[in-house]
């Protein structure tokens, strides 16, 4: 405190104008953080919320796609949805290749 005693009054305003500064600039960057940390918890409570959309549309995909290899197996269509075939034996594809079956 003995040091603020010998500084002249235009050195303590000077002290006081630069203090007024320094709060003005800390409380604008406060405010800055503050919004940063806001826009942050808006997105991470929007990407649950985009994750659990993608979920429910991935299921009504689902759906549709079932819908759809429904209609075209009742119209005759491969839909390629059905079972795959089973490979060919060793003696069968052998028998292929020669061109003759084996009664």
């Amino acid at each position: 405190m003995n040091i603020l005693k010998k500084l002249s009054r235009q050195e303590l305003m000077e002290m006081l104008i630069e203090s007024e500064k320094r709060v003005r600039q800390l409380e604008e960057e406060l405010a800055e953080a503050k919004e940063q940390l806001e826009d942050r918890r808006i997105q991470i409570e929007n990407s649950g919320s985009i994750a659990e959309a993608a979920l429910k549309l991935n299921g009504i995909f689902e759906v549709a796609q079932a819908a759809a290899n429904q209609y075209l197996e009742n119209l005759g269509v491969p839909t390629g949805a059905e079972e795959t075939p089973e490979k060919p034996t060793a003696l069968e594809s052998q028998q292929m290749e020669t061109g003759r079956e084996e009664e």
